[in-house]
Order: structure tokens, then C-alpha cells, then sequence
């Protein structure tokens, strides 16, 4: 898919995204595993009711019985069968900044995955895939430390204020007038957390009477949003431009349901990421 970009002065220029489909094989092989591992579960949790496996397995303690049960069957089963055969792949506990690379202290199990011990070990240059830290803030170069320290000495650490009493320093004006050359507007809004921005200000741009498309593998925030503003919603499929359009043409041939009046907005909502 070719998409001719134009933002304003700051970036002109003809790209072309390029979204892999993943093989069948590949989801078919996927499902096969998830199928495989449920039925070797139910067969291990048959052969636990019978004692023939001897393992030891999560068990509420007597007092709490009476209790309502702090996970459905379904998940119970999951996370005893099929989670704790491959737990140790999460919360991986690190000994440095969640830089590109960190290090990663050694642990091994000697109960099948319920528990961990430390060995004392660390493994060093560890490839972080999946950190927060999104602006590279966690860093220990010189420079970017002194750049850093410069800025809380001269901003602090926190602003407590909402930006519409006494929080919008010169940096955020700065910032949003950046984004507004960027995208070739106006002016812009900078948002200090996504979910909050799409499932606050999408019941601000509309309501009842409104219509809302949607792409199918839209985010909660933005599921939420549109929940919230009370528009009718229509999903059109992932990234598909031609069910879009389809959806598009009826709602302004058709209008409202019953009425057929038209709509009095009519907003796509897709993600920004892709």
C-alpha cells in the first residue's frame, strides 16, 4: 500500500507500507499447539484426581473454601497447565536500566515453574524487547544525564496541576506547536496519556446522532471512547479499505436507522500505529 504523505514543512515525502500476512501454516500450527497443550492438560489433571501424577499443583487453602473462587475453571486450568510451562519467559527480574540492553539476573525452578530461586549469577547484555522505556530516559550515558539533570533542576520532577490551571509549562507549547508543523494544521492538543485522549475526548467530538467506523483491531481506549460518546458504531475490517468504503457509502446513501435522517457525523477511528 503507497501512501503520498505531506506534513506541512517538516517531513514531505512518498513512502510505501508494506503489512505481512502470517503463512496459514503458521496459524494453523498455532492452533494445533493450543490444542495439543489443552488436551495433555485435561489428561494430566485426570491422572492428578487419580494420584498418578505425583507434581504439585496450586491448591486454595481450606480456609478459604467457602470463599468465592479468585479465577474461573478455564483459567485455573490455563495457568496450572498451560502458563506455568513457560512462566519463567516473564517477569524476568533485571539489575541494571532498562536500556536496549540490560542485565538480567540468573534463576532457576526446582518445582516445575511455581517457584524461583536466585543463583546469584547475572547475565549480562540481555536484548530488551519489551521495556516502557519509550523515550530513552533510562540510560546511563554522560551526556544524556547531564541534559536530564539540567532540565530537573530547571523544571522539577513533577508539575501537580492540570494543564488548564497551572501545568502547561513552555516546553508543552513548544511541543504541541511541533506537532502542528508536523501534521500541516493549525494548532494541536499534546496528551500525556493515550487512553486517556482517546476515551475522553472521542465523546467530545460526538454523540447521538453521530456514527462512528471503526477498525476491528482498534485499541480498548478507543473502544471505550466511542462506547462513551453514545454514537452508533459500525467495524469495518482490519486495514481494508474497501470494506470501509462500503460502510461509508451506505451510511451517507442510507443515513439513520428508521429515520434515515442523515448522520450529523460521521468519524473513522483507526489506529495511529499502523
Amino acid at each position: 500500500q503507497q501512501n503520498g504523505i505531506s506534513n506541512g514543512t517538516v517531513y514531505k515525502k512518498t513512502f510505501i507500507e508494506q503489512f505481512e500476512q502470517a503463512p496459514m501454516y503458521v496459524a494453523v500450527l498455532t492452533f494445533l499447539g493450543f490444542g495439543v497443550g489443552t488436551i495433555f492438560g485435561y489428561l494430566r489433571d485426570f491422572m492428578r484426581a487419580w494420584g498418578l501424577e505425583k507434581r504439585n499443583i496450586a491448591e486454595e487453602r481450606e480456609q478459604q473454601k467457602d470463599f468465592v473462587p479468585l479465577y474461573q475453571d478455564f483459567e485455573n486450568f490455563y495457568t496450572r497447565n498451560l502458563y506455568m510451562r513457560i512462566r519463567d519467559n516473564w517477569n524476568r527480574p533485571i539489575c541494571s536500566v532498562p536500556g536496549p540492553q540490560f542485565d538480567l539476573m540468573e534463576r532457576v525452578t526446582d518445582d516445575y515453574n511455581w517457584t524461583f530461586r536466585f543463583t546469584g549469577r547475572t547475565i549480562k547484555n540481555v536484548i530488551n524487547m519489551g521495556s516502557y522505556n519509550y523515550l530513552g530516559f533510562a540510560e546511563t550515558d554522560v551526556n544524556a544525564l547531564k541534559t536530564v539533570t539540567r532540565e530537573l533542576q530547571k523544571y522539577g520532577t513533577g508539575i501537580c496541576s492540570t494543564r488548564q490551571e497551572m501545568g502547561t509549562l513552555d516546553k508543552h507549547v513548544e511541543l504541541e506547536k511541533l506537532v502542528a508543523t508536523f501534521l500541516g494544521v493549525e494548532d494541536a492538543m499534546v496528551f500525556g496519556m493515550g487512553f486517556a485522549t482517546n476515551s475522553m475526548n472521542i465523546p467530545a467530538l460526538v454523540g447521538k446522532g453521530c456514527l462512528i467506523l471503526s477498525d476491528e483491531l482498534n485499541h480498548t481506549s478507543l473502544v471505550l471512547g466511542a462506547r462513551l460518546s453514545g454514537a452508533t458504531i459500525r467495524i469495518f475490517k482490519h486495514n481494508n479499505m474497501q470494506s470501509l468504503e462500503k460502510l461509508l457509502r451506505d451510511a451517507v446513501v442510507y443515513g439513520q436507522p428508521r429515520s434515515c435522517r442523515a448522520w450529523r457525523k460521521i468519524i473513522i477511528l483507526v489506529e495511529g500505529i499502523y
